[in-house]
């Protein structure tokens, strides 16, 4: 997830059904469940994969006090922002996202906030 868009709107976008959100198996055997950064990517990935998919959104708090310690929980990785005509990208821990989440909220504060100071 574009974590500067996530922060900023405090959103994450999903694909699901009426079974819940799909997951990937990779090669390595490390099954992914993936969220986007905004709504015209997760609604290209919808397309892409089809079957009745459609585009929720979850506030950024439910998903970091639910879904996040859900995933470390059954050994998922979470895709980030997948994309192209086969819907690939970067997967992370659960807690490397949070993480990535932390800094970037922290580098928004001390570029946006009263400071005086830039980090790059």
């Amino acid at each position: 997830m574009r974590q500067r868009t996530v922060g900023s709107q405090a959103t994450v976008w999903l694909v699901r059904d009426g079974d819940g959100s799909p997951t990937h198996l990779s090669a390595d055997g490390t099954r992914s469940r993936p969220f986007w950064s905004t709504s015209p990517r997760a609604q290209r990935a919808a397309k892409i994969w089809g079957h009745g998919l459609r585009v929720e959104s979850m506030p950024l708090d439910t998903w970091c006090d639910r879904v996040r310690p859900d995933a470390a929980r059954d050994g998922l990785v979470i895709g980030i922002n997948w994309s192209g005509p086969r819907l690939v990208g970067w997967s992370f821990t659960p807690n490397e996202v949070l993480n990535r989440l932390s800094a970037a909220h922290t580098m928004t504060r001390v570029v946006d906030g009263g400071s005086g100071s830039r980090r790059a």
